[in-house]
């Protein structure tokens, strides 16, 4: 039949003798390149060749034991970090970010304790907030009252302005800017102004030591805050950030109380990440309404889609472009919304499996800030003459803030892997060559010698197999007893 034909060809082809076969062992034995191996099977001396071979299964047997504590070493992904300073003749000067802390014109607020509350349940958005069930009814009464009332509306024509009044001087590397040169957001401090926003091209320092000199005048009897709530201090805080970036100040935020002098000295930090997994970016992650990636702007289009998927509207703090949620909708949904996603873990920061993974490139501004007592006796005297104020007044409004680069550099934090594919394979070859003598083409001989006897052995185990029935003559007649002891004997 078709098996029987097979054994055929396999003994008479494929299957070399016994002889043969010793002769193909001896032969790779004596050429191969794996040192030592010859030396077991050439020595006459039986102490001798059992030398060797302890010697040999030793050297294989540190060879797999550090081949495989590598391989192991290398899937735990380890980094190592590398700091580089990099001087330059200029830089990139940042975007900054000015807030008053008193957030409302006076005049405007006729219930001030009700707007203060709205204002928390707005800014929970970026901010969580704890809101007291004793002013639930306030909110309740005020919202039935005032069902078009426009809190961004509110917010834009009465808080915080940036004009000659409370912008008193401002000067950049030794030129004047104007409030004109200042772009308003809302942040949790309401209205709020960046200077050097869209990281403009003419804003860079080439002197250490100069950049951003300003004076404000946070004009206390006309803003204010509502110290039952916790708003108590008055001064101007700021952050500063990548000009790409939207500014946070939650735990970034510097402040600076009035009559008081704060000198920032900044530097640049640029930190580079490695992607998952050795570490925990993902390069191919974009945002929708932002030039650039970074966890905040990320959390906060997170925030947004799913605020616009459970209320139908938009929240004015967030990007996007839907339609501006209402009062009622941020007391009635918004906020238990934001609650939903912070309990829920829906818009989550930081591993690689999180919904805002950590960026690949990030710049960072640290700083250093000193603080004096704004101005001396002449100096009170003279502002007090140019502004028509008293000098009591200068003490209690007058901020003055400079911000200026350390000096002309940047450094660079750099995360890399700390063993690459091709140091593996170097460390393995290495090992290789130095406790056996091996490399690339001896491994291409051993497994070509265990192909080689693999495929015998399995011509072998094909040729003891028992006999199979004889599929291609299913009726051919059985010899009788006596046919079998006739062909028995002619044999």
């Amino acid at each position: 039949g078709i098996l029987e034909k097979i054994r055929l060809c396999l003994v008479k082809k494929l299957l070399p003798d016994l002889e043969d076969r010793r002769k193909y062992h001896e032969e790779f034995a004596s050429s191969t390149s794996f040192h030592g191996v010859h030396n077991i099977v050439h020595t006459q001396s039986k102490a001798r060749r059992a030398l060797w071979l302890l010697i040999v299964t030793g050297c294989l047997a540190i060879v797999i034991w550090q081949i495989c504590s590598r391989f192991i070493y290398y899937f735990t992904w380890p980094t190592t970090t590398t700091v580089v300073v990099q001087y330059v003749e200029n830089v990139k000067f940042p975007a900054v970010t000015f807030c008053n802390l008193n957030r409302f014109q006076a005049h405007a607020v006729s219930n001030l304790k009700v707007i203060f509350l709205i204002w928390n349940v707005v800014s929970a958005i970026l901010q969580k907030f704890a809101m007291e069930n004793k002013h639930s009814q306030e909110l309740n009464d005020f919202l039935l009252g005032n069902q078009n009332f426009s809190i961004k509306d509110f917010t834009r024509k009465n808080g915080f302005y940036l004009n000659s009044s409370t912008l008193l001087e401002c000067d950049f590397f030794g030129k004047p800017c104007y409030p004109q040169d200042f772009e308003q957001v809302f942040t949790e401090y309401g209205n709020c102004f960046t200077f050097n926003h869209n990281d403009l091209s003419a804003r860079r320092v080439t002197l250490s030591g100069r950049g951003l000199h300003l004076l404000f005048d946070v004009q206390q009897d006309k803003f204010t805050d509502e110290p039952t709530l916790g708003y108590t201090d008055a001064g101007i805080t700021f952050v500063i950030h990548s000009p790409q970036e939207l500014p946070r100040f939650d735990g970034l935020g510097l402040l600076t109380p009035v009559g008081m002098h704060a000198q920032v000295a900044i530097r640049q930090l640029k930190s580079i990440i490695q992607e998952y997994p050795w570490g925990e970016c993902k390069p191919d992650i974009k945002l929708q309404y932002h030039k650039i990636y970074s966890t905040n702007g990320c959390l906060l289009e997170c925030k947004a889609r799913y605020i616009q998927d459970w209320c139908g509207c938009l929240p004015f703090l967030l990007p996007g472009n839907g339609t501006e949620c209402d009062l009622l909708k941020f007391y009635k949904c918004v906020y238990p919304a934001v609650y939903d996603i912070e309990i829920k873990g829906l818009c989550t920061v930081g591993t690689h499996n999180s919904t805002c993974p950590a960026p690949c490139e990030e710049t960072d501004y640290p700083t250093t800030v000193t603080y004096s007592n704004f101005g001396g006796e002449k100096a009170i005297k003279y502002f007090s003459t140019r502004l028509k104020k008293s000098p009591e007044y200068i003490r209690q409004n007058l901020v003055r803030i400079e911000i200026k680069y350390h000096d002309l550099s940047y450094k660079i934090t750099q995360q890399q892997k700390a063993l690459t594919i091709s140091e593996l394979l170097a460390d393995v070859g290495g090992q290789l060559g130095l406790f056996c003598g091996a490399s690339m083409i001896t491994i291409i001989e051993l497994l070509e010698y265990i192909f080689t006897n693999f495929c015998w052995m399995c011509i072998f185990l094909l040729l003891k197999a028992p006999d199979m029935p004889q599929w291609n003559n299913p009726c051919q007649k059985q010899p009788t007893h006596k046919e079998k002891k006739r062909g028995i004997q002619e044999c």
